[in-house]
């Protein structure tokens, strides 16, 4: 069996899909994919930084700068998967109606606490505020999660009353109930894409299990954990 080892750098978001294409593809060729999912800021400034990863996985727009500066490989941009945001409330209290933007934006309002992440869920959620023109009334309610902790945690312990997140955050965390996801003239959807690094050690394996995580047979793994194809 190879020993060749592919060093990946993620968001949290996709990192339970990750780690089963990562299983899946080791299986298939014989080359370990090892796996550190951080905060997407803390991750694009790593790689930045010239810390020698294989392969970065972050939302589109964090691969596009990483591009543009050169350290990710030119070319080698892989789509992934797309991701949609939902809101979770601690498990057994009431669930609001989040059906449309006026009953969420209710639901908002009367929320005591409201719970967002650092990744692009969180900056739409502040940017939706701002549109509904909320965003001073809430801004002492709002509370944002540490990078690398999950939304859902805080609204598990009681300490937001309503989170917002990536589903593929929330789904399966204990103690929350996810509602669902935002309405549809709310949603935002994020493309999570993957790039080869400049300082990739193991350039050729890195985009070979890229393109075994775009590929049609990862698709049921995508939707199983919270995603669509890209």
């Amino acid at each position: 069996m190879s020993e060749t080892t592919v060093r990946v750098i993620s968001s949290m978001a996709t990192r339970l899909l990750l780690a089963e294409g990562a299983a899946a593809f080791g299986q298939a060729h014989g080359v370990q994919v090892t796996l550190e999912a951080v905060g997407g800021v803390d991750a694009a400034r790593r790689v930045q930084a010239g810390e020698a990863f294989d392969a970065v996985v972050l939302a589109s727009g964090a691969i596009y700068e990483l591009l543009r500066s050169g350290r990710a490989t030119a070319g080698s941009r892989t789509d992934l998967a797309r991701s949609g945001v939902s809101v979770a409330v601690r498990a057994g209290t009431a669930r609001p109606d989040i059906g449309t933007e006026e009953t969420l934006k209710a639901a908002v309002l009367a929320a005591p606490t409201i719970g967002y992440s650092t990744g692009p869920s969180g900056t739409h959620l502040l940017r939706t505020f701002e549109r509904w023109g909320v965003a001073q009334t809430l801004q002492a309610r709002t509370v944002q999660a540490p990078p690398g902790v999950p939304v859902g945690t805080m609204v598990a312990d009681g300490r937001v009353a309503l989170g917002f997140q990536q589903l593929s955050e929330l789904m399966n965390l204990p103690g929350i109930d996810v509602v669902g996801p935002l309405p549809g003239e709310v949603q935002i959807l994020t493309v999570f894409s993957g790039a080869v690094c400049a300082a990739a050690a193991q350039p050729g394996a890195a985009r070979a299990w890229l393109d075994f995580m775009a590929c049609e047979a990862m698709a049921g793994a995508k939707r199983r954990h919270g995603m669509e194809p890209a």
